[in-house]
């Protein structure tokens, strides 16, 4: 317990120390339309290092071989480079897993909106036929056949209940850490003449007067709107998911989509709620024509990769949690059987 507190107090410290930090730089770029990443604010970290035990702990699926960090691998950009995720008895899922990182930042989770806040997005996995295959009641039963989670569960909420509840605010309070600040691009927000170079800053500059910062501003460069995919073109896809409309039940939300964030964007491929583009560069072509009607050049396109790629802050360094050993002596499935 001790030992995983103290990782978690260092990661964070890590990334307040490298938000503020800042302070010393030059002179900040206020006027433009996307902020630096904000520092982490208010954690608590006991419940933080729970977070990150279930976070990484396969006990939650059926098989006992899916956690969370099965699609959001943290060291992969928080997503499982999949076209479209993989989940109980190998089922391919139908919409490709978006980043955990910075999703604090979100207006809501889900690429439809599904769950207003990160603590209700926790639980829905879990209980996705499609996914960990678990149930909550059957969830929890683990957890509470596990006496380090049980006494660990009681220090960090202060009682003896052990509900999906806690559960999901412990996994949510973990997920909040995951910010990638200090990207170059926040350094030169921040007054650094020196963390960009032209090609990238000539790629900003055509990200920004073409219109892409209409949908992708903000701190997270996105996350904060739902869009139609295919505005001036129709967007041919062989994916089911209809996006916001399945929240909604408006024939008008039809395929609107969360838009996704750039932040990490160079780690984050497959590209789109269906994973179809593979590269930055067909990304960057199909959003040109299908969302703004325009064609841009190679060189026009290489320049706001370019700049895209400004956007890798640094990556959550937490050290992979000691989990509590079972003495459930129930027979468990077989994976994926």
């Amino acid at each position: 317990m001790k030992t995983s507190v103290t990782w978690t107090l260092c990661a964070i410290a890590a990334a307040t120390l490298a938000v503020s930090g800042h302070a010393f730089a030059q002179q900040k770029r206020t006027n433009e339309p996307v902020q630096t990443i904000p520092a982490v604010r208010n954690i608590d970290p006991a419940k933080v290092a729970l977070g990150k035990k279930l976070f990484f702990d396969p006990r939650l699926s059926k098989s006992g071989f899916i956690s969370c960090n099965s699609c959001h691998n943290l060291s992969m950009g928080g997503t499982d480079n999949l076209k479209t995720s993989i989940g109980h008895n190998w089922q391919q899922g139908p919409i490709n897993s978006p980043t955990v990182l910075n999703s604090s930042l979100n207006l809501a989770q889900f690429w439809d909106g599904r769950a207003a806040t990160l603590k209700e997005q926790a639980g829905g996995p879990i209980a996705n036929p499609g996914e960990m295959a678990f149930t909550h009641e059957l969830a929890v039963d683990t957890l509470k056949s596990i006496p380090g989670y049980v006494a660990e569960f009681k220090q960090v909420f202060g009682h003896d209940k052990l509900t999906i509840d806690e559960v999901t605010t412990a996994i949510a309070a973990f997920e909040e850490t995951l910010v990638t600040p200090n990207s170059r691009f926040d350094r030169w927000l921040d007054g650094d003449d020196r963390a960009l170079v032209k090609n990238e800053l000539d790629g900003y500059k055509l990200f920004k007067d073409s219109g892409c910062v209409a949908c992708h501003n903000g701190p997270n460069l996105g996350g904060n709107s739902f869009q139609k995919m295919g505005v001036v073109q129709a967007y041919k896809t062989a994916s089911t998911a209809q996006g916001r409309v399945e929240v909604t039940g408006k024939d008008a939300d039809r395929l609107n989509f969360k838009v996704p964030t750039l932040r990490n964007i160079e780690l984050t491929y497959p590209y789109f709620h269906d994973g179809a583009a593979e590269t930055m560069t067909q990304a960057v072509d199909l959003m040109g024509r299908l969302q703004l009607g325009r064609e841009f050049s190679q060189d026009e396109n290489a320049k706001i990769v370019a700049f895209l790629k400004t956007l890798t802050g640094q990556q959550p360094q937490f050290a992979l949690p000691i989990l509590p050993p079972s003495t459930d002596k129930t027979p468990k499935p077989r994976p994926f059987n």
